[in-house]
């Protein structure tokens, strides 16, 4: 049988040797040698040795060279069985030769990369701007509103390590409600409607106050409930004895979706005096829901105030009292929900607020930078506020006026309206 050539393969026993011999002599002779591969350090104190070193030799082949005191020329073509027998001979001294292998060479650089790696994050760690600031620094230089970092407060710094706060996104959300409060913003529906005008809306505002207070409901489920019989007035027409059903309907919903334990269908019967039966307020509640087509996730003016008055700061109870309480009374006025957006209705309260309690400056850079207005544009609007906050006192419809005169509300309804917004 014809032989062929095979790769050298490890065996035990004496034929070892030869397919050990990495110089190619015996175990194959059509083989070259093998090149320099970096993995040899030499002792640097004797150039004269380091002249006459060998491309590639073995940790025992260097052993038994210091023993006999050969030089390492002399030991190329020493077949590896001598120098086996020369190290077994004689134990070999410390060899002052560092020999590294590859493998332990790219170990030792990866370590060495990773080592680097933390250091350089350490370093930066505390420079390090989140991602959500870097596409709002990139938003305001595209649309032209370069904020000094100087004069613009971080007011989401102190929730860096709160999770709900959800500090990496919350920039980008905001921008959302800002994008999508417009199609859900309420225009002028009046003219659609026969039988009910603006000051009816506001008797039925009035008293879903007192319901809102009886039930002890979150001030998300008042928002929400004034949006909802909005959206329904502006796409149904509705008679004038059916207004308060439509009213305690929609409070209805806004209580299933905002609230943890919601009023029973029950409850809302009770307290409209019986005016309306069970099947009259579930009939009523899936015609709302089908004329808005489920659509009840929406921005209204209270999502915007949470953020506008985190960004006054500083803020204390006082001042969010003050601005709770303009917000609500602006909300019981049909000419302020049919003319300005929920966003520029908070900052309009932020602002008239900030007026009423004389803080100084009225309108921060912070605040121009978070709620995206500036004085100017929010001026009229906040002189409509300060105007119903003069006419609360006297007017009929007191329940929004007596819930913020109380103490544990700062009795900001009887502070003095800021009376210098009309001065500008």
């Amino acid at each position: 049988m014809a032989s062929r050539a095979i790769a050298p393969i490890e065996h035990r026993g004496e034929n070892n040797n030869k397919a050990k011999n990495v110089l190619g002599v015996e175990g194959g002779r059509n083989r070259r040698v093998l090149q320099d591969i970096g993995n040899l350090v030499i002792n640097q104190a004797d150039p004269a040795a380091n002249a006459n070193v060998p491309k590639r030799i073995t940790r025992a082949q260097l052993a038994a060279a210091e023993k006999t005191k050969k030089s390492i020329p002399e030991l190329v073509n020493v077949p590896n069985v001598a120098a086996t027998k020369a190290v077994q001979a004689v134990k070999p001294a410390e060899p002052e030769v560092i020999v590294i292998s590859s493998d332990d060479e790219s170990e030792v650089k990866e370590k060495q990369a990773v080592n680097g790696r933390k250091l350089r994050e350490r370093s930066t760690k505390k420079n390090a701007k989140a991602f959500s600031s870097v596409l709002s620094a990139r938003s305001c230089k595209a649309a032209g509103r370069i904020m000094p970092k100087d004069l613009v407060e971080n007011i989401d710094a102190t929730d860096k390590d709160n999770e709900l706060a959800a500090t990496e996104y919350i920039d980008d959300i905001y921008q959302y409600y800002k994008l999508s409060e417009d199609d859900v913003r309420v225009h002028d529906y009046m003219a659609s409607q026969p039988d009910i005008n603006a000051k009816m809306r506001s008797i039925l505002v009035d008293w879903l106050i007192e319901v809102h207070r009886k039930f002890e409901l979150m001030p998300e489920t008042f928002y929400l409930t004034l949006n909802i019989v909005d959206r329904f007035l502006s796409t149904k027409a509705v008679p004038r004895k059916e207004l308060q059903l439509v009213g305690i309907s929609s409070m209805l919903i806004a209580s299933k979706y905002e609230e943890i334990w919601a009023p029973e269908v029950s409850d809302f019967v009770c307290i409209s005096d019986n005016a309306y039966v069970r099947e009259q307020v579930l009939t009523m509640e899936k015609t709302i829901l089908r004329k808005l087509e489920w659509y009840l996730t929406v921005p209204t003016p209270y999502v915007f105030l949470v953020r506008y008055i985190k960004a006054s700061t500083p803020s204390d109870k006082e001042m969010e009292n003050m601005v709770n309480f303009l917000a609500e009374l602006s909300m019981m006025h049909y000419a302020t929900v049919s003319t300005y957006c929920p966003s520029m209705i908070a900052a309009s309260a932020v602002y008239a607020a900030r007026s009423t309690l004389e803080r100084s400056p009225i309108w921060t850079d912070t605040l121009k930078h978070y709620t995206g207005y500036s004085e100017e544009q929010l001026r009229d609007c906040a002189k409509l506020m300060v105007s119903f906050h003069s006419e609360a006192p006297e007017s009929k419809l007191r329940a929004i006026y007596k819930k913020f005169c109380s103490t544990d509300r700062c009795a900001v309804a009887l502070r003095t309206p800021a009376k210098n917004l009309f001065l500008v």
